[in-house]
């Protein structure tokens, strides 16, 4: 490894502008990545780690500034480029993987010609022989079919598809440096796990560096060979990953790995969820799905297949009280499932039964009663907030259309609910924009609970957030649990969190349960080799074995 650092940022100073003044975000940060290293960079939500990582590709907002410092790529001034030869550098010299896929996409164009594009504008390929290395770049970042997925648009693949699609248009030029933000936040744990095999995979063959942003300490302890851990716009600690977890020097980092769900379950103190005595024989279940079906249509090639069965008879049911989690890989039909039981897309065939009262083909008043006492807390907090809107009436507009209560209890409503889920009240004045990727969710979390429903359809509710806050947030939802007997269905990718919070969980694949259990049978007595694949993903194993394994009592 060099002396001479590839990446050297020294006092960086960023600030925002919003309507209320000028929100420092950055104060005087110092990070260096040498050359075919790996370094993690991790800290709360709203720590600053983001805006680091747009400002190295000079992709701040229209309201971000750079006030102060330097940043230098092998050597050259960054800080101050103008538009155009920003553009010549992104692509070829470093390469952003972003947090978000949604907004990241362009949704009208198939995602073959949003990867190939990259190696057109650099000079990397003809227009034919980009769009056949746009295949070869999707099946190296994981997606399967890569094929048929290049011809899809960004709307038709599930969200961990979408973010694979983003890692193959960062690896094409073969940039010097890889700045990936969050890059795995939407992943499955065995799809998190192939990802970063090929991202440690492409520093060692290539030299390429890797700055990792990530909330989750257990992947940084994997992953990194050093960490640097951000707070308040500052780095306020970093060195090798080994010693920083085993000697943090700082409470805050202390904090940081306590609230590690991945970590705790290692090492055998995670906090299980409660146990709950099971319905009783005559007590029907508040959901009940039977032999749920849900197919779609695919882009004709070739003579391949032309739909796909993202659900396959699938049966679940779901008590009062109850959190069933719903696990498996990015694409094996966990999210379609949620969004069927609450009629957000009309199934090909089965049932489904919400309290006594089959909803399969609910119309009218009948949908909407299920509107209002089922609810979604959907996975991705950029789309799902409205950009115009304040943070006010983004929360009381579930109550508005339901003509619950007048302005002044809604107001009070919203400010009680951004108490419950870690947020101050001045929060209210705010746009979406003005948020981090973590406030956003907690804000979207508020507004889905303003209604105080029977069920919730969690969708990766806390896989957007900062590890301390995780906890906050599912701590509220057992809470909000206990005092109001709400049902969870909880979709996620994180078995450690599913650990935390579920009384039950049903593993998919392909569209069809494979496996369903206490939690304690999942972890413990898993029979499924799938189920098995999934447990041992869990990040955090170079560093931890996993404790379960070791007493599976």
């Amino acid at each position: 490894m060099s002396d001479q650092p590839l990446l050297a940022i020294e006092g960086l100073r960023v600030s925002y502008h919003i309507r209320s003044g000028l929100v420092p975000a950055l104060d005087g940060a110092d990070l260096t990545v040498h050359r075919g290293e790996v370094v993690a960079l991790v800290g709360e939500s709203g720590s600053g780690k983001s805006t680091v990582a747009h400002a190295i590709v000079g992709l701040l907002p229209a309201n971000g500034q750079v006030e102060g410092g330097t940043i230098r790529l092998a050597g050259q001034q960054l800080t101050g480029l103008s538009e155009r030869r920003l553009r010549g550098i992104r692509g070829v010299k470093v390469g952003l993987v972003p947090q978000d896929p949604t907004v990241s996409l362009n949704p009208v164009k198939r995602v073959g010609e949003q990867v190939a594009e990259v190696l057109r504008l650099h000079g990397l390929a003809d227009r034919r022989k980009a769009a056949l290395d746009a295949v070869d770049l999707l099946d190296a970042a994981g997606l399967p079919q890569p094929a048929t997925r290049a011809r899809q648009y960004p709307h038709e693949l599930s969200g961990g598809m979408r973010q694979r699609a983003l890692i193959a248009i960062a690896i094409a030029g073969r940039p010097k440096l890889i700045v990936a933000d969050e890059p795995t936040s939407s992943l499955d744990v065995t799809v998190q796990r192939v990802i970063l095999d090929h991202l440690e995979s492409l520093t060692r063959q290539l030299g390429t560096a890797l700055l990792l942003v990530t909330h989750d300490l257990a992947v940084a302890a994997d992953r990194a060979g050093r960490i640097a851990v951000m707070s308040r716009g500052r780095i306020v600690e970093a060195g090798p990953a080994a010693e920083l977890l085993s000697h943090p020097s700082t409470a805050y980092t202390r904090r940081l790995l306590a609230s590690a769900p991945s970590l705790a379950l290692r090492r055998g103190t995670a906090t299980a969820a409660p146990r709950r005595e099971p319905a009783s024989a005559g007590e029907r279940p508040l959901v009940s799905v039977s032999g749920l079906v849900k197919e779609f249509p695919l882009p004709r090639v070739g003579a391949g297949p032309h739909s796909v069965r993202a659900v396959d008879s699938v049966d679940l049911s779901i008590d009062r009280g109850q959190t069933l989690a719903l696990v498996g890989e990015s694409g094996s039909g966990k999210s379609t499932t949620g969004r069927l039981i609450l009629r957000l897309t009309t199934p090909t065939a089965g049932t489904i039964v919400f309290n006594g009262a089959e909803v399969t083909h609910a119309k009218g008043a009948a949908l909407r009663t299920l509107r209002r006492r089922a609810q979604m807390i959907y996975q991705n907090p950029y789309a799902s907030l409205d950009p115009r809107f304040s943070v006010a009436e983004i929360i009381t507009e579930p109550l508005r259309a339901f003509r619950d209560g007048d302005r002044a209890s809604r107001r009070h409503r919203a400010r009680e609910l951004l108490d419950r889920v870690a947020l101050p009240a001045s929060t209210l004045h705010r746009r979406p924009a003005e948020l981090s990727g973590g406030q956003r969710q907690r804000v979207a979390i508020a507004r889905t609970l303003a209604l105080s429903p029977d069920l919730v359809v969690c969708d990766e509710p806390v896989s957007a957030l900062d590890v301390s806050v995780q906890a906050q947030v599912l701590e509220l939802l057992a809470q909000l649990q206990a005092d109001s007997d709400v049902a969870y269905l909880f979709i996620s990718h994180d078995l450690a969190v599913v650990q935390q919070i579920a009384h039950r969980v049903a593993v998919m694949r392909a569209g069809r349960v494979v496996e369903v259990g206490t939690t304690a049978d999942i972890f413990q007595r898993a029979t499924h080799p799938y189920t098995r694949d999934l447990l041992a993903a869990i990040p955090g194993g170079r560093a931890l074995p996993l404790a379960v394994e070791r007493n599976p009592a």
